[in-house]
Order: C-alpha cells, then structure tokens, then sequence
C-alpha cells in the first residue's frame, strides 16, 4: 500500500518533464546542463511507469488473495460446524452408552435372581420327577386294586371305592400339570432374560467400537496428518480343488454355501458343506435337521463318513483330522430344540488321530447354553458296534446308537437316535438328542450342527 503515495508523488514529475521536453525541441539547442536533466527527467518517467505496471500487477494479486482467504474462511466454519455436530453425536452416544449399562447391570442382578430361583425350581422338578414316579407306581398299584375291586367287589362298593381312587388320580395329575407350567413359565423368563442381555452386550460391544473410530477419526484431523490408503491383502492362490478347507476357499472369492473339494496338506482331495456366516467360511463335519439319516452306523462309517452334505450327514473322523491337523481350530456347535430357541456353543479342541480312537480334547470359549461336555478331559470316540472297535463295551444304555466321544455315563450324544417330543409335549429322557448341562434342564434338540474354522489364519499364506 505503501507504493501508491509514491506513484502519486512521482506522477507530476513525469508531466512537467514532458513539457520541458517539448519547449526544448522547439526551441534553440539546449546547454550540456539542460541536457543533462533532461536525461534525469527520463529515466524517473521509466521508473514511474515501471511502478504504475508494479502497482497495477500488486491490486490484481491482492484482489486474488482475498477470493482465496474467503474460501478458506468459508472451509473453516464447514469444518466447525461438522467438528461441532461430531461432538453432539459422540455425548448422545456416550449417554446411551451409560443407560444401557445400567439396564445391563439390572437386568444381570435379575439374571442371577431368575438363576437362583431356576436353581431351586430345578431341584423341585427333581423331587417332582421322583413324586411322579412314586405316583405312578401307586397308580399301577391301585389299577390292580380297582381290577380286583371290579371282579370281587360288589358293585356299591365298586363305585364308591373306583369314584375315590379316580378323583385321587385326577387330583394329582392336575397338581403335576400345573407344576411344569410353572416350571415351563420359568425357563421361557429365563430364555428371554438371556437373549436381552446377550442383544445389550452386542450393542455395547457396537458403541464400544463407534467410539474408538470416531475418537480416532478426530485425532486424525486434529494431528492434520495424512490418511494412509488401505493395503489390500492379497488372496491366497488357491483353487477350489487345491484349498486347505472352507475358510482358505473363502478367501479366493466364493461367498456361497454349498458343497466344495477341498484338499488338506498330505490329504487326497474331498468334498464338503461350507457354510459362509460371520464373515467367512466354516466347514461342517456334522448335520442333523430331520431324523432322515441312521447315525446307528459301524466304525468304518464313522471314520469315512457317510450322508448326503446337502442334507443330514457325518463328515467322517480321517477328514476331520487331516483338516485339523493344518493348524488351530474352533469347534462350534449349533442347537435348535423343538420350542424354536437356538442355542450355540463354541470350544478350542485338539483332535487325536487314528493311533488314539480319535481322542477329543474341549475347552469351552464362549456360547449361549451351558456347557454339558467334559472340558479338558481325553475323550475317546466310541460307538456301539464294539465287534470292529478295540474299547470295551460301554455300559450305559443310551451309548448303544450312534458314535460319539463319550465320558462315563453323561447325557449329552448329537449321534444319538432321532425321536420327537410325545404327545402333551412330555420327553422322553434318555432318548433322543439331548444336551444335558451337569446342572441345568434337559434340552431334546431338533436340529444339530457341528462346524470348525481355522484360529490361525497365517497358516493359509
């Protein structure tokens, strides 16, 4: 700004030497002194005109800073306004964050209550389980009675003594009845206190991750560093035939369960159900959904695997172990009783092979049922056809269908015989598949799955 009084004073000097200029040439000639101002008066006329194109050039790039200024100034309040609506959303956040954990601690101190009282309800059932079995001997000890009564008794008598017994009968049959709706009444609370607080911990463990990427998103923009672009991994270069199991067929581009060959390491190549859930791949070694297939099969069938994978099948106990024996693995176990409630388990395991009867190792990892097989514990695979299998026959009645990877006498056999719930909604127990918490009800199950997935995902590199 400085430049203009400068031009202004330097203007009229440039004039009057114009002139002079003028009157000179018309005149005589000029002394060497006139001369030489005349050369001082052009060369400040040069200069002014000099600074004029300086000044014009310094307006027209002040004008330009100004436009840029604005749009930065404008970019500025976007970024305050959207910084300033963040901060809205991340306190809305942080307050649904706290009113769920408090409805999550309420609801797991009414949890424990519900677990107490389904603890106490339990041991009821079991004197009830008893009280009936009592009853029903006496029932049969009084069908006899009234048969006696109905051949030697006169008929007066018959009535009144028959008219007794069956208002007793009817009387403990109502009390029974009304127990296991109580009872029944009691684990659909349960059910439902379960699945809130399994849905409060899902939408805790969401917020929980919003918060860290949002509090990283700001630290990002308040550092201004630049933002990395995303390395993409590059998939494994395998093929349907050639790949290890599911997951490792996942990572090549097939998203659609079905049925794939895969190829372990030191394996021939095979086929099997790859379920795609989760975000990846899992490999079922084991379905049932209707009761269509015999699992009363021989070793043989056992360690080869029989079925059809599109429907109910056993994968086999050698396809199993070759797909294990390429690095660490999950066991998950899926559940579906005849109420509709889905239920999962999942373990860490580690299988034996041939030279051990397939011994199985658990050890539970998360689920939503309690768990009902031996953790840490060598468990043997066995089935009923003792002729082709080296282990001495088991004696639980129970083991003698299907194959399974027993300990002593428990409840719990996926490979048992299929049957469905009696009429009344009465089950029959020690039949059918069940899955037997050591403390805990009985669940008759409808559907079984049993699926394993890599923990290990370097091992596919």
């Amino acid at each position: 700004m400085k430049i203009i009084p400068v031009l202004l004073f330097l203007a009229p000097l440039a004039l009057p030497a114009a002139a002079d200029k003028d009157f000179f040439s018309v005149g005589s000639a000029a002394s060497p002194e006139t001369k030489s101002r005349f050369a001082l008066l052009d060369d400040v006329r040069i200069l002014a005109n000099g600074l004029l194109q300086l000044g014009h050039g310094l307006k027209d790039f002040v004008h330009k800073t100004k436009g840029q200024m604005n749009d930065i100034f404008q970019k500025l309040y976007i970024f305050d306004r959207s910084f300033y609506e963040l901060s809205l959303q991340a306190s809305e956040i942080k307050e649904e964050e706290e009113q769920l954990r408090q409805t999550t601690a309420r609801l797991q101190i009414n949890n424990e209550e519900i677990k107490n009282l389904s603890q106490e309800m339990n041991l009821k059932i079991e004197d009830l389980i008893q009280n009936k079995i009592q009853l029903q001997e006496q029932v049969w000890g009084l069908e006899d009675k009234v048969t006696k009564l109905a051949i030697f008794q006169p008929p007066v008598q018959e009535t009144k003594e028959i008219s007794s017994l069956k208002a007793f009968v009817e009387q403990q049959d109502n009390d029974i009845k009304q127990l296991l709706r109580i009872v029944e009444d009691q684990h659909v609370q349960l059910d439902r206190q379960h699945n809130q607080i399994m849905e409060l911990e899902d939408k805790l463990n969401h917020i929980e991750l919003r918060e860290l990427l949002e509090n990283s998103f700001l630290g990002e923009q308040q550092e201004a560093e630049p933002i990395p672009s995303a390395v993409h991994r590059p998939t494994a270069d395998c093929s349907p035939g050639s790949a290890a199991d599911c997951t490792a067929l996942y990572h090549t581009g097939v998203q659609a369960s079905g049925v794939y060959t895969i190829q372990p390491n030191g394996s021939e190549a095979f086929n099997v159900y790859c379920e795609m859930k989760f975000g990846t791949s899992w490999t079922v070694i084991q379905k049932r959904v209707d009761g269509s297939l015999d699992f009363n099969q021989t070793w043989d069938a056992y360690t080869n695997g029989f079925g059809d994978l599109n429907e109910e099948f056993w994968l086999g106990l050698k396809k199993i172990y070759s797909i294990t024996q390429q690095g660490n693995y999950v066991l998950r176990i899926e559940l579906q009783d005849w109420r509709g409630n889905r239920r999962h388990i999942e373990y860490s395991f580690s299988l034996g092979g041939p030279s051990t009867n397939f011994t199985l190792q658990l050890a539970r990892t998360s689920g939503s049922i309690p768990n009902a097989l031996p953790e840490h514990a060598r468990l043997r695979f066995s089935i009923g056809d003792t002729e082709l299998f080296t282990l001495p026959r088991l004696t639980c009645p129970r083991f003698s269908s299907g194959g399974w990877w027993h300990s002593e006498c428990e409840e719990t056999n996926l490979n048992g015989n299929y049957v469905t719930p009696r009429s009344r909604g009465r089950l029959d127990r020690g039949k059918g598949l069940y899955w037997k918490p050591k403390k805990g009800r009985y669940y008759l199950l409808k559907s079984t799955k049993i699926m394993i997935h890599p923990t290990d995902l370097k091992s596919f590199d």
